[in-house]
């Protein structure tokens, strides 16, 4: 397999997940157009992306994904109407991608996250590619993908996105086997899907960002199902482990968990209070809103 680093140009959105976690909001849409303050999910996944200097965005949908098709394209019947108003339609036009940037095919099963990458492999072709998942919404500059993808010029092969978790929560994910680490940047000997406290490697966790190299399409296409009867990717990752260099960056940027709904809430607020034009008045209200919910020293106690 060569490892030779390449520009990544593309990024895959595995958005096919039913989101049953936030029913009933997502009886009738996706959960990755949930918003977060004024922009869904999978907004900020793109505009993290297009941060990294990506330049096809390929969406691995499902069914009853079509709101995540139309939000990508031109709203011509929205910006009359704004117009007509007087109003500026750049709130739904400017930060759209070029025509043909964007695609979309359909992973006819819910076979996992392995299974939903493979299905982007004619549109990707013979580079390396980033993987982003919407459900985990990253704060911090320069963008989470952008740091990876300056690592990956460097190592090649795959790199992953890790942070340290609670030894409790490694069942959660995919857990690194460290063989040396050099500040934010360790290199993986292995890698464990969601293994018992007790049987984790570490506590290093991969979350939400991939940049992968192509050879990992043919991995996929033979690796059998692993943990709850899927094709895990990271299985796909451990079979490449000696073939090409695996790596996994810690990032400069914080992590929200927006398939959990506590995660969900926190994250609006985070995101509220970095704009200028809502953090005052969003500060005062949470203020007003915890001293209201206090519990008194007297109940504390």
């Amino acid at each position: 397999m060569a490892s030779l680093p390449k520009t990544v140009r593309k990024a895959v959105f595995p958005v096919g997940g039913l989101g049953t976690r936030f029913l009933p909001a997502t009886k009738a849409q996706p959960k990755e157009m949930l918003p977060v303050v004024d922009k869904p999910l999978i907004h900020y996944a793109v505009e993290e992306a297009r941060a990294a200097g990506i330049e096809q965005f390929i969406f691995i949908t499902g069914r009853g994904k079509t709101a995540i098709a139309d939000h990508f394209d031109v709203s011509y019947e929205l910006k009359h109407q704004m117009q007509g108003r007087g109003k500026e339609s750049g709130a739904i036009e400017d930060w759209l991608p070029g025509p043909g940037q964007v695609c979309f095919t359909r992973q006819q099963e819910p076979l996992g996250l392995g299974h939903a990458v493979w299905c982007a492999r004619h549109l990707v072709g013979d580079e390396p590619f980033a993987v982003l998942l919407a459900d985990d919404l990253m704060l911090g500059e320069p963008a989470c993908l952008k740091q990876m993808v300056d690592a990956y010029e460097h190592v090649g092969g795959n790199l992953v996105c890790v942070e340290n978790v609670p030894p409790a929560f490694t069942s959660r994910y995919g857990i690194l086997d460290i063989a040396e680490e050099n500040g934010k940047l360790v290199r993986a000997k292995g890698i464990v899907e969601k293994p018992k406290p007790a049987q984790a490697p570490s506590t290093l966790g991969v979350v939400g960002r991939y940049i992968l190299h192509p050879d990992i399409f043919g991995v996929l296409e033979r690796v059998e199902r692993g943990a709850g009867g899927e094709i895990q990717l990271t299985d796909g990752l451990s079979k490449m482990i000696g073939k090409v260099p695996f790596h996994g960056l810690r990032c400069d940027a914080r992590r929200f968990d927006c398939g959990d709904k506590a995660g969900f809430v926190v994250a609006n607020v985070a995101f509220a209070l970095e704009r200028d034009d809502m953090r005052d008045e969003v500060y005062e209200q949470l203020e007003a809103l915890i001293d209201v919910h206090r519990p008194s020293r007297k109940a504390a106690s």
